[in-house]
């Protein structure tokens, strides 16, 4: 799963990226506005495989992963839209991070004069709108174009993508986002191929001061589908993530706050975006593996290992809740806890696999 990060200028983005991946990404109130890229790659923070890895003593133990890529060089609210760089960089991305500035600083003046969170994500959204639209004009041209040398008798496909393009116009034309279409299947279909910006699922982080309370309502930066707006202190997060690990739980306790910023983060992606974890264990590994909720047992057994899926006999599971009442493996097939399950089966959340297959 990789994970974009996008703002405008001096938004804090890049602080953001930092403490989300522990890296030390150059920031600063001179940023060159050319596109640039930083990326990294993290584990996702669940406590269960610590857990799980404590109880069987693995001689390896392997968290799921996610990669953040801090896209740099976005023009919004200067008219210039994204450039070509950013946008192919964006649409690569299986979910959006909007950051927005909402704090004041006297070293770090705000571009436009003035910290309005609310008008600079309305600006950043139309950005990812205006970068779609170029895509559906120009889409409907090549339509139009081979529209003209179809034969009547296959028109047919052509003319009700022409219509489901036209509808993508007229929502954009009025700033609404794709991702708030009405759509059957396989006009999803469809669209997903184009990687439209706006379709997107995404997350708007607002920046607030070190110091600054957090919000009681988000609901200015909420209103659409499959986004959600969060809240974070992003040069806090950045001070936290440099700290060692013995000095992180004082440092949150001392600002109230309950997680890092990345554990937040990295949860509410993994809902907008459908995911879930279930896990392998024994002596060799413990791992954490990634998969869409409602996922069958032999798409869980293909994201280890295609060989897996495609010699898929049954799928040996135990939820993680049964598995750490039973305390041992031994014991959770004395009780019963163990059972077998075909590939139709839906994963759950946690859930232990083990798969049997025959290749």
């Amino acid at each position: 799963m990789e994970v974009g990060i996008v703002g405008l200028p001096l938004s804090g983005k890049t602080t953001l990226f930092n403490a989300l991946t522990r890296s030390d990404a150059q920031t600063g109130a001179f940023a060159s506005g050319r596109s640039a890229q930083h990326t990294a790659v993290v584990e996702v923070p669940d406590p269960r495989v610590g857990i799980l890895s404590d109880m069987f003593r693995p001689r390896k133990t392997t968290y799921a992963k996610v990669q953040f890529t801090d896209v740099s060089g976005a023009g919004a609210g200067a008219g210039r839209g994204l450039d070509q760089q950013t946008m192919n960089a964006l649409s690569r991305c299986d979910a959006l991070v909007l950051v927005v500035r909402a704090f004041s600083s006297d070293q770090v003046p705000h571009a436009d004069g003035s910290v309005d969170a609310a008008r600079d994500l309305a600006s950043l959204r139309l950005e990812l709108i205006l970068s779609d639209l170029t895509i559906v004009e120009r889409r409907i041209e090549r339509i139009a174009q081979g529209l003209k040398k179809t034969r009547a008798a296959d028109k047919g496909p052509l003319e009700r993508e022409l219509a489901l393009m036209a509808r993508s116009t007229r929502a954009l034309e009025a700033e609404t986002p794709i991702a708030d279409l009405d759509l059957a299947e396989d006009e999803e279909q469809l669209l997903r191929g184009f990687q439209f910006l706006s379709a997107k699922p995404n997350l708007v982080i607002v920046n607030i001061g070190e110091d600054d309370p957090l919000p009681e309502s988000l609901d200015w930066a909420d209103g659409h589908r499959r986004s959600l707006p969060l809240a974070l202190r992003g040069s806090l997060e950045m001070e936290i993530a440099q700290l060692p690990p013995e000095e992180m739980a004082e440092f949150l306790a001392t600002y109230d706050i309950a997680e890092p910023g990345l554990h937040r983060l990295v949860r509410e992606a993994y809902g907008l975006l459908g995911l879930m974890s279930f896990f392998t264990v024994g002596e060799d590994e413990v791992r954490a593996w990634t998969v869409r909720r409602d996922a069958s047992a032999v798409e869980a057994a293909g994201a280890i290992h295609s060989d897996l899926a495609r010699g898929f006999i049954r799928a040996e599971v135990i939820s993680y809740a049964d598995m750490i009442e039973a305390g041992t493996m031994a014991k959770a097939r004395s009780l019963g806890r163990l059972r077998l399950e075909g590939k139709e089966y839906v994963v759950q959340d946690g859930d232990i696999l083990n798969i049997r297959f025959n290749v």
